[in-house]
């Protein structure tokens, strides 16, 4: 016990601190891709109910490819194909040296790109559920199509899809731990560098449990406090 106690304690000797840091990296990871993955995904939701076949028919394959392609793979793709292309777009207007995407980046856009295929479902079935009566109404009241969505539509559409953005940020905080693949400090990378220095695996492992654990609780009851607020003024 002395051992597993030493091992996990901060300071030259202990792995506390790295595990520290390698959570703080995760839960930054998160909490940045989230808006660009929300955001993204009402485009996403808004093209797919767009009169025009083009843009529709665009926002339909988005959803389709990454919701079907393992977040794994568009992970590696963003991080190394987004480098080869990004490189030669460099030298190819003819700057000199080289340009890298970082690991932090790489992961928050992957991760966006996939959270915002899923959000997008969330969205079209919120405001699938807003009456198209408001937004008649709002046209009555000389409102623009713009000024309808910001003050009539969106309030309302942040209340019913919260639920489903609920699951889609405990989803995300999990797929958080593909980015140690691409060498990012995360709370995984920490802990498989700690099982290989170490060779105590269950211990370190146990310990990005736990961490991810108090991650997920909090999480949910942020959710439903959100839930909570959002849903004040509203009958059951």
């Amino acid at each position: 016990m002395e051992r597993y106690l030493s091992l996990l304690s901060f300071g030259d000797t202990g792995w506390g601190d790295e595990l520290l840091q390698g959570a703080l990296v995760t839960i930054s990871i998160a909490i940045a891709t989230l808006p660009f993955g929300l955001a993204l995904g009402l485009l996403v939701a808004l093209a797919s109910r767009s009169r025009s076949k083009i843009i529709s028919g665009l926002a339909t394959l988005y959803t389709t490819v990454f919701r079907g392609v393992p977040e794994l793979l568009t992970l590696y793709i963003i991080y190394f194909g987004g480098q080869i292309l990004i490189q030669k777009l460099w030298t190819g207007m003819g700057f000199p040296g080289s340009l890298s995407i970082s690991p932090f980046i790489a992961g928050m856009v992957a991760l966006g790109l996939v959270l915002a295929a899923f959000s997008s479902e969330v969205w079209v079935g919120a405001l699938n559920s807003i009456p198209k009566g408001q937004r008649e109404g709002a046209a009555a009241l000389g409102l623009t199509r713009g000024q309808a969505f910001r003050l009539v539509v969106l309030p309302q559409l942040f209340r019913v899809a919260l639920p489903g953005l609920g699951n889609n940020w405990m989803v995300l905080l999990k797929e958080t731990s593909l980015v140690s693949v691409i060498t990012l400090h995360d709370l995984m990378f920490i802990a498989t560098r700690a099982n290989v220095a170490t060779k105590e695996p269950f211990l370190f492992f146990s310990a990005a449990l736990f961490i991810y654990l108090i991650f997920s609780v909090l999480s949910a009851w942020g959710i439903g406090r959100m839930e909570m607020r959002a849903n004040r003024g509203y009958a059951r």
